[in-house]
């Protein structure tokens, strides 16, 4: 049975969260098909539990993947970090 497209971010985050510190990229882009708005939704709810779960890091670098996709999604507008 094929995974749902949500199982299939779940698990791309979860990739994302126990690959090599630096090849995030290379599994992003060996995940580009999963690359939209939803994965990005999926980034920030993963994030919220982990932040719930007393996971700050973990959430913080899910947000931080999530904003830099979104920038490069261009769904994300660019923002002065200082506002």
């Amino acid at each position: 049975m094929a995974l749902s497209r949500q199982e299939q971010y779940f698990n791309l985050i979860d990739q994302l969260m126990r690959c090599p510190n630096g090849e995030e990229p290379n599994v992003l882009t060996a995940n580009s098909e999963l690359l939209d708005q939803g994965f990005i939704e999926s980034l920030v709810q993963v994030s919220t539990m982990m932040a719930h779960e007393n996971n700050p890091d973990g959430a913080k670098f899910l947000i931080h993947v999530a904003r830099q996709l979104a920038k490069e999604l261009g769904l994300y507008p660019e923002v002065p970090a200082n506002s």
